[in-house]
């Protein structure tokens, strides 16, 4: 247990933060999933699915949530599987 007022704040502080980052990030999957089915199957949803998890993606690379190189990474892969199921 922290024995400073300052460390209880700081406790305090980085469990909200650490809650709040975790639900951000389980959306993020679960928005990534649903664009991996959708591009899969191709079609007017997958695009609409893909451009929801790009825009997702860059809002969590600004915000820090994940690292920018990894949210590009994951929309290039996003929009080439949506490229191969569309041919």
């Amino acid at each position: 247990m922290p024995n400073s007022p300052n460390a209880q704040k700081a406790l305090r502080q980085s469990e909200k933060r650490r809650l709040h980052n975790r639900n951000l990030r389980s959306a993020l999957r679960t928005v990534i999933k649903k664009a991996r089915s959708a591009a899969a199957e191709g079609g007017a949803a997958a695009d609409e699915a893909v451009r929801i998890a790009v825009k997702r993606l860059d809002q969590a690379a600004a915000k820090g949530l994940i690292h920018k190189n990894t949210a590009s990474r994951t929309k290039s892969r996003l929009v080439t599987l949506k490229k191969k199921s569309a041919s």
